[in-house]
């Protein structure tokens, strides 16, 4: 990986910043994109010093349809086109039943986790394609293959990530551009801390009694699936903690 150029998105925490750090590590200069500016030059700032590469941040929210097409435009006109574009950013928001659920909620999750990642893919792609090379990574989850009680609007983003992920493969069978749906069961990130606003019980919950994955096992992954000879196409990876063998089985020792 060494000089080639990385994007990510939602890259000041979680999976996205384990993916940051590992590209630098192994030589790669880096696009990150993130709403946190502060967390964010912080990051670029720490992997800057402790890997020498080049780092170029953007802030910016990618429900933003107009902030995504400046970024383009941007990247173009700096021939800044990216060898891997990690299309992190997403969240989950609440867990009610359908019919109690807060549409803003939802709003929040379709706005980001769906349109936000259509957005970039449209702004993105485009460049890539000028090069006729590289690898998406989409982030799905193990909620885009299985639902679960009061999973509802998440699900269905997840879902429909899966199927752009597999559309965008055929949209992309003439060129050398591979496209992977990466579907992580329990992550301990800030997910839950977001999903639950800002419950640390209630996060904390959600992980207790087994040993989750953590951000660094699915950058890793990533990592792995871009380095890969260019014949090789992974297209759908679920990758879960031991411990659970699906969204609704997980083994728990309390």
């Amino acid at each position: 990986m060494k000089d080639k150029l990385v994007l990510i998105t939602g890259a000041s925490s979680g999976i996205g910043k384990a993916c940051a750090e590992i590209y630098a590590k192994n030589g790669a200069n880096l696009i990150l994109v993130a709403r946190r500016g502060e967390k964010l030059k912080e990051l670029a700032k720490e992997l800057e010093d402790k890997y020498s590469v080049k780092i170029h941040n953007y802030i910016f929210d990618v429900r933003n349809r107009e902030d995504v097409i400046s970024f383009s435009k941007d990247l173009e006109n700096s021939n800044l086109i990216p060898d891997v574009f990690i299309n992190n950013a997403g969240l989950a928001r609440g867990q009610d039943p359908i019919y109690v659920g807060n549409i803003e909620d939802w709003d929040t999750m379709i706005d980001t986790n769906i349109k936000g990642l259509l957005y970039m893919c449209r702004g993105v792609i485009p460049l890539m394609m000028s090069k006729n090379e590289g690898s998406i990574i989409n982030l799905g989850s193990i909620a885009g293959r299985q639902v679960y009680a009061g999973g509802n609007v998440y699900n269905a983003t997840k879902y429909a990530v899966r199927a752009i992920s597999e559309a965008t493969n055929i949209d992309l069978l003439n060129t050398n551009i591979r496209v992977c749906n990466i579907e992580p069961g329990a992550v301990e990130t800030e997910f839950s801390i977001v999903r639950f606003n800002n419950d640390k019980e209630k996060a904390d919950n959600v992980y207790k009694g087994f040993k989750p994955l953590v951000a660094e096992d699915i950058a890793n992954i990533i990592y792995f699936v871009t380095s890969l000879p260019p014949h090789v196409n992974v297209q759908h990876l679920l990758v879960t903690p031991t411990a659970q063998r699906s969204v609704n089985h997980t083994k728990r020792d309390l």
